[in-house]
């Protein structure tokens, strides 16, 4: 992808993650996972760049490997920190690394899960200050009542534990923790897939805002097409751990150049009764990761699969204004777009 890099907050290239399998009583290694293989994309300051796959298909482990939680095992990640200058995050030792988090959180999935019962608000929030070394005693109380003001909960609950808030209270709860220390970029990881929809939206309208305010960059992960269409400036589709389309999210929903695309947007349910959406229903099951097909991963299930397809692996090559897909015949083929848009 031919983008300038001084007009980038982050831009991973050649992304790889691949976890060995070991067997035998020695764990001798017979091959590997490749959870996340060869990813590149890129996000601009102050945008939303969405990311959307079947359940395996690398999207949290690509998150997480961008954060350095998980070691990738190749590729480069260039993030510009809060001084303008662009750094490679993977060759920054324990002191670069600890440094740089200032800059680049992540909320998570479970809002149950993800808040240590046995601690109060005051100290789940305050956490990331006192590591930091960002604020002590009058300064850290006061830090976490603003935070805590900052997400829509009331700064009088500090000495509460998790177990007294709903579920959008606790996610709530761990935003406001992701934004303690002035990131400038947030990993946002199924944020929402775990509330009600109507809570879903109020998270949705507050991460907006935020980042309105805020001027943060989100990369934002998840399987629910309508929550990826409303709250992206542009979107990514993985499977099988490769990207295989990214666009912006008009034309990506209007016009998707991967026969893989079609088919997800196809499964994006119409709140119109009077449309009706033809779901394309894809033969066989997701590859293995383990053990990948030869040529396009996607080609056994591909209605329009040739036999280029099944020997020679596509790259992702433009096929419009900011628009990439990892198909043979991208541009080429009659493909539909979403319902509605």
């Amino acid at each position: 992808m031919s983008v300038q890099t001084d007009e980038l907050i982050l831009d991973v290239r050649y992304m790889k993650k691949y976890f060995p399998i070991k067997k035998g009583f020695l764990q001798k290694n017979v091959g590997y996972v490749k959870a996340v293989d060869d990813v590149e994309f890129h996000i601009r300051p102050g945008e939303t760049f969405g990311l959307v796959g079947e359940s395996g298909c690398g999207k949290t482990t690509l998150g997480r490997c961008i954060l350095r939680a998980i070691e990738p095992s190749a590729g480069s990640i260039l993030f510009r920190d809060r001084h303008g200058q662009m750094l490679d995050v993977l060759a920054l030792d324990s002191k670069g690394l600890r440094a740089i988090r200032r800059d680049m959180q992540l909320i998570f999935q479970d809002p149950y899960s993800s808040l240590n019962p046995r601690m109060t608000v005051l100290n789940i929030i305050a956490e990331p200050l006192v590591c930091n070394g960002l604020a002590h005693g009058a300064a850290l109380r006061e830090r976490v009542s603003e935070l805590m003001e900052m997400v829509g909960l009331n700064s009088r609950h500090l000495e509460r534990y998790p177990h007294a808030f709903s579920g959008g209270q606790r996610q709530r709860i761990g935003i406001a923790r992701a934004l303690a220390t002035n990131p400038r970029f947030i990993v946002c990881d199924e944020a929402v897939s775990a509330l009600d929809v109507s809570v879903q939206a109020q998270i949705i309208n507050l991460l907006q805002d935020l980042q309105e305010k805020l001027d943060l960059s989100y990369l934002f992960i998840s399987h629910d097409l309508g929550v990826i269409q409303h709250i992206s400036n542009r979107v990514g589709v993985m499977y099988v751990g490769k990207m295989v389309e990214t666009a912006s999210t008009q034309d990506l929903f209007a016009s998707p150049k991967h026969p893989y695309t079609e088919a997800l947007l196809s499964a994006k349910p119409v709140p119109d009764p009077r449309k009706k959406s033809n779901r394309i229903i894809l033969p066989g099951e997701v590859a293995n990761p383990a053990n990948p097909p030869t040529g396009c991963y996607f080609h056994p299930r591909c209605p329009y699969a040739k036999d280029i397809c099944k020997i020679q692996s596509p790259e992702l090559k433009q096929v419009g204004d900011g628009h990439y897909a990892a198909c043979h015949f991208a541009g080429e083929l009659p493909l539909r777009g979403a319902v509605g848009i």
